[in-house]
């Protein structure tokens, strides 16, 4: 009789040493107080999830700011008025991890408001101006009134004073829909037809951006949602998703007072 034992047959396993691919498609959306970060999910079989780095420069320090195995992330600690800047690097079940993105997104998160009524400032003078800095209603011709409302004749009209500059952006669905404002194009009558629905940037005099989307108009009163940028400069009012900067496109979007 012949016994034949059969050996076990022992295959190493080779260490993996290969990170994932840096992530791709990196985009942006602005609030009040935070930034969302969005991407492109990884496809390789080990993924394990992301890091989401952070910096106050394109060409900073980057930070970790949290891990993720989503494609999404909300920064709850963007502080209005700053300009942020994201990474992200994909690390796999072995910890390898990537290069940090090609692409860098970046956005300034500012503060909005809801539901403010202005009147006309023929009848309520007190009542028909707003200052965007201070998130106030006052007198018409105050000296920091950045924008007031008018009804003359049968037509509505958004005023502004002669160091101020403020353009009609048409139709909107809502106030997100206008993501940065414009470099030309100002009303040099220094007012605007006022229709309901439409949304209008102003240019205010000591060179911010805010943009209001008219709710309602009434001849003797009209109601607006409203978003500011604290950084001077800064064009970008954005709340809707927006686009990323490869690391060699520097800058953040500005505009610089005429």
């Amino acid at each position: 009789m012949i016994v034949l034992f059969a050996g076990c047959v022992h295959h190493p396993v080779e260490p993996d040493f290969y990170p994932p691919a840096p992530p791709q498609g990196i985009s942006t959306a602005t609030g009040d107080g935070f930034v969302d970060i969005y991407w492109m999910r990884n496809t390789e079989p080990d993924f394990a999830g992301y890091n989401v780095y952070v910096s106050n420069s394109l060409n900073g320090a980057y930070v970790l700011l949290a891990t993720t195995r989503d494609t999404y992330l909300r920064d709850f600690g963007a502080l209005n008025g700053a300009t942020y800047y994201y990474a992200l690097a994909a690390f796999d079940v072995a910890g390898n991890e990537s290069g940090l993105s090609h692409e860098v997104a970046y956005d300034t998160p500012r503060p909005e408001g809801y539901n403010v009524t202005l009147n006309d400032y023929r009848t309520v003078p007190l009542l028909a101006g707003y200052d965007f800095s201070t998130y106030s209603i006052g007198q018409y011709n105050d000296e920091y009134t950045d924008v007031f409302f008018e009804y003359y004749q049968g037509s509505y009209y958004l005023d502004v004073w002669t160091d101020t500059d403020i353009q009609d952006m048409g139709y909107t669905k809502s106030l997100y829909d206008i993501g940065e404002a414009p470099d030309a194009g100002w009303s040099p009558s220094k007012d605007v037809p006022l229709i309901a629905g439409h949304t209008y940037i102003v240019w205010t005099w000591d060179n911010h951006f805010a943009k209001m989307r008219v709710r309602s108009v009434t001849p003797s009163h009209i109601v607006f949602d409203w978003a500011y940028q604290l950084d001077a400069g800064n064009a970008r009012l954005k709340r809707s998703v927006g686009t990323s900067r490869g690391a060699h496109e520097l800058g953040a979007g500005v505009l610089s007072r005429r």
